[in-house]
């Protein structure tokens, strides 16, 4: 699996711009973390592309991801791909016990939310976004209430990062690609 192929399987299942552009965002973070810890790229590249790719046919848990799960299978999608996507949504209890399924889990929910914090901002772009007004924007709760701020801190647990610098890294990556973001 490649990226091109990865991005064909997205354009063909999801339509809505921001749940690609979500699906891109999480591919920024990715692909930092694969170069940070020397890891296959496309591989990494690959796995933030296709995380969500089936939401908008299965947006109720657990078809969320475990049905997309089956259509990459068909597709020849890799395993190891197929379990870090599973294990980014607690309630399959797949466990992330790879280095890339501890990644997506911890560059899922922050990417969404600071793409939320850089959209109200007054330009709407993530060069705006820094770690501090991620952190203070967590502490509102009616901000972007779907993203699950345990999820972003346990994120950052399981993979050995302190909260702050991760958020901060993140949004670098993010900052890299913003044209294709939108921000």
């Amino acid at each position: 699996m490649n990226r091109e192929t990865a991005i064909e399987i997205l354009f063909e299942h999801t339509k809505s711009d921001a749940l690609r552009k979500h699906a891109f965002a999480v591919e920024s973070c990715m692909l930092a973390y694969a170069e940070k810890f020397g890891e296959n790229k496309e591989e990494w590249s690959v796995t933030g592309i296709l995380h969500d790719f089936d939401y908008e046919m299965y947006p109720n848990a657990p078809d969320h991801p475990m049905k997309g799960s089956e259509v990459l299978k068909e597709r020849g999608v890799d395993e190891k791909i197929r379990r870090a996507i599973l294990g980014h949504a607690s309630y399959t209890d797949v466990p992330r016990d790879t280095l890339l399924a501890k990644a997506l889990f911890a560059c899922d929910e922050l990417a969404g939310f600071i793409t939320a914090v850089a959209l109200v901002r007054p330009n709407k772009t993530v060069d705006e976004v820094e770690a501090k007004s991620v952190l203070k924007k967590m502490k509102d709760k009616a901000f972007a209430r779907n993203v699950n701020r345990e999820d972003i801190i346990l994120g950052a647990q399981e993979l050995n990062a302190e909260l702050n610098e991760h958020i901060q890294f993140c949004i670098d990556a993010m900052k890299k690609n913003k044209d294709l973001l939108g921000l």
